[in-house]
């Protein structure tokens, strides 16, 4: 049995190496870059105005005060957008607005006495052209696309987005929506990866029921295999008598790297390779299915993707209550952060439990044989939905 650190650098290094693409920057939220980006342009283009008002030349009023005012010629105007035609001369000003390309001769914008700058938007203050403007291996957020396209950029390259095939094994699974028969369970695993593959950058296929059966499971797999990059299955990765996942994958080519890793929920989780392809065989208990999913399948999809950050978001936390472990393993255990900061375990932490998955939005990693008492500080694993 594998400690989780030596698992996940294990999946780690068996992603492949990213394929880049280019796409327009309207669709490369989230997208991870493969290549650095520097900016063509200085941000601000041009010196302009923060505010409306009047263009002048400081030294033209620097004596002014209000009992003593200093008059000077309207010469025109200038809206966003638009350039004046000539140098403003002593004496003069120019009306203009927020944004208004300042005009040749003046050097602040004033309601008042000004100084030289006052109320200007310098060229280049924010950004200087040639300046950084995003490492290879940043996933894109929204600020990060903002400043790309404000420095006009309309693509970048970045790496491709794996198909990940999602089966779900077990003869006593059925969709939801239908009526139940009896001795039949209602498939929840597949429902929640989605959006979570989703929100690692991957493109999720689901694929039909897997029954329990050898040739059936070969068969899916190949299958699944046949169309995606990677496969996530749920269920059929224990020693049970019906648990043919791993036989199936042999039988077809695959090879097993490791199974079995020292974590709760989820000891259970199979790792193989078919080619420069990747098996990730989840637990068939929905909370070891997304536990195992979020701590070692999550970073490999980013890392294939070129990512460098693949960790889960954390943040520190007080606990309001103690959370033990009695356990030989780590336990990661479900807790809910409130407003405040305090980390409150969800309830009953059994694997099959939905509830308290349900009321988590995050997990604590709580060490074997080990009690955290209340009023620790603890760092919290968050995922979003």
């Amino acid at each position: 049995m594998l400690e989780f650190e030596e698992a996940l650098a294990r999946v780690l290094a068996a992603a492949p190496q990213p394929t880049s693409e280019s796409v327009s920057l309207n669709k490369a939220a989230g997208r991870v870059l493969t290549a650095p980006i520097r900016s063509p342009i200085d941000l601000p283009i041009f010196d302009n105005s923060s505010m409306d008002g009047y263009a002048v030349r400081a030294i033209d009023v620097s004596s002014a005060t209000p009992a003593s005012p200093v008059g000077l010629r309207v010469a025109g105007k200038v809206a966003a957008g638009q350039v004046f035609p000539a140098e403003v001369s002593s004496g003069s000003c120019v009306r203009l607005f927020t944004g208004s390309l300042l005009p040749p001769g003046t050097d602040a914008v004033v309601l008042t006495q000004a100084q030289p700058g006052e109320n200007v938007r310098l060229r280049g203050e924010d950004l200087r052209q040639g300046s950084q403007l995003a490492d290879a291996g940043q996933a894109l957020s929204a600020g990060r696309i903002g400043l790309l396209a404000a420095a006009g950029l309309a693509r970048v390259q970045v790496g491709r987005r794996p198909l990940v095939g999602l089966l779900a094994t077990g003869s006593e699974l059925m969709e939801p929506g239908r009526p139940l028969e009896p001795g039949r369970i209602y498939e929840s695993n597949s429902p929640a990866l989605t959006p979570l593959i989703e929100r690692a950058g991957a493109i999720p296929q689901t694929f039909p029921f897997v029954v329990d059966e050898l040739a059936g499971t070969s068969l899916a797999l190949a299958e699944a295999l046949n169309q995606c990059d990677a496969i996530v299955t749920s269920g059929g990765v224990s020693v049970g008598e019906m648990d043919f996942l791993k036989r199936a994958f042999e039988q077809i080519g695959g090879s097993i790297e490791f199974w079995k890793v020292a974590i709760k929920p989820g000891r259970p989780f199979a790792f193989g390779r078919f080619g420069d392809k990747l098996l990730f065989g989840l637990p068939g208990n929905p909370v070891s299915a997304l536990v195992t999913f979020l701590l070692l399948v999550r970073p490999a999809l980013l890392r294939w993707q070129g990512a460098t950050d693949v960790s889960l978001p954390t943040h520190p936390g007080v606990l309001a209550e103690p959370l033990s472990n009695q356990g030989g393993r780590r336990h990661f255990v479900r807790v809910n952060v409130d407003a405040a900061g305090k980390v409150h375990s969800t309830g009953i932490q059994a694997s099959h439990m939905l509830c308290s998955l349900a009321a988590a939005n995050g997990l604590v990693d709580v060490p074997a044989d080990s009690t955290l008492p209340a009023g620790s500080a603890v760092t919290v694993l968050r995922w979003e939905y």
